[in-house]
């Protein structure tokens, strides 16, 4: 049977809630992956050193023997210089959402005048520490990230030298900005190397296939699989996995965000298989987040084999991606 090794993956935007629901989740991503980049959106958000440390020991309790470390990131208010100094030490990122454009984002950014966030991104620009941006309007669902690209412009323009990650891109158009600008960068999931809205609500509706940014047009979806699969330089994976309980998923008022942190691996094995990329999948998932975040992550090497894998009907109560469905790929080992 055909294999593939990958090491040190790396997961750079994943959401491991809290309570019950981490205690649940985050083993799965652990036990795969040598890190991940830990999204900060809680309630209440992680804004101060106390509750990132916090944070971060209750990650850790909940993957007592797993080699993984999480990346902590802080939830973007326009904090001081000392602030920064105090934290610096405690975080790889600042995560940036528009008010009220995402799950528990409610106290994000309303106005993005930049003489107000001056101080902040500059300073954070002289710390080196990266900006990390969930990219959307409140406007047209299907036009939300396209027309956020003149706000990366304002602030790729402004601070030539901040290192600012586009989040989860789904679209053509910031495919395109990632060369106009040497300071921008990206996250891709694998969902959206996978799905287009026709996937989604072009039959019954799949509830587990929901999520936001909204999964976009075939065009998007090849724009984003051109880069993905050649390993462009400023792309890396991000799952943007989102749990949430199957009574939220379930219903009439569908939560979004997909779950796909325990398949993830075989899933971006089949998807560059497919396209005949395997040896690009390393830079991908690893080596391009490595060099971007300047990080050196916990050692693992993954082995996986290209063999039938069902995946399982729900995870302690939270449904993933394909759930039931066989997958070509399967984890053979981990070291």
């Amino acid at each position: 049977m055909k294999t593939h090794t990958l090491l040190m993956p790396l997961d750079m935007h994943l959401h491991l809630r809290d309570g019950i629901m981490l205690e649940n989740v985050a083993p799965l991503s652990a036990y795969s992956l040598s890190g991940a980049l830990v999204m900060p959106n809680l309630v209440p958000p992680v804004s101060n050193v106390a509750e990132v440390v916090a944070y971060k020991e209750r990650i850790m309790a909940a993957v007592p023997n797993d080699n993984f470390e999480p990346y902590m990131t802080l939830f973007y208010k326009n904090y001081d210089k000392a602030f920064l100094e105090s934290v610096a030490d405690e975080i790889t990122s600042i995560k940036l959402y528009p008010a009220g454009i995402t799950t528990n984002s409610e106290g994000g950014v309303s106005s993005f005048d930049i003489e107000e966030m001056r101080p902040t991104l500059q300073t954070m620009s002289d710390m080196e520490i990266p900006l990390c941006v969930h990219g959307e309007t409140d406007g047209f669902v299907m036009d939300r990230e396209t027309e956020f690209m003149s706000i990366y412009e304002l602030l790729a323009t402004n601070f030539p030298k901040l290192k600012i990650i586009m989040e989860h891109i789904t679209t053509k158009a910031a495919v395109d900005m990632l060369d106009k600008f040497d300071n921008l960068y990206a996250t891709i999931t694998v969902h959206h190397l996978i799905l287009t809205l026709d996937d989604v609500v072009g039959g019954m509706m799949q509830p587990h296939l929901f999520c936001k940014p909204i999964a976009k047009r075939p065009e998007d979806l090849d724009a984003l699989l051109s880069v993905a699969l050649e390993a462009h330089p400023k792309v890396m994976f991000g799952s943007d996995s989102a749990p949430h309980p199957q009574h939220a998923k379930e219903s009439c008022g569908c939560a979004a965000g997909v779950f796909t942190a325990p398949i993830a691996l075989q899933l971006l094995c089949e998807v560059f298989d497919q396209f005949g990329k395997l040896e690009n999948l390393q830079d991908f998932v690893s080596d391009n987040a490595q060099r971007i975040y300047g990080i050196c992550p916990e050692f693992k090497e993954v082995t996986l084999e290209e063999r039938p894998f069902v995946v399982p009907a729900n995870y302690s109560g939270v449904v993933p991606m394909y759930a039931g469905e066989t997958l070509a790929w399967a984890i053979e080992s981990i070291d």
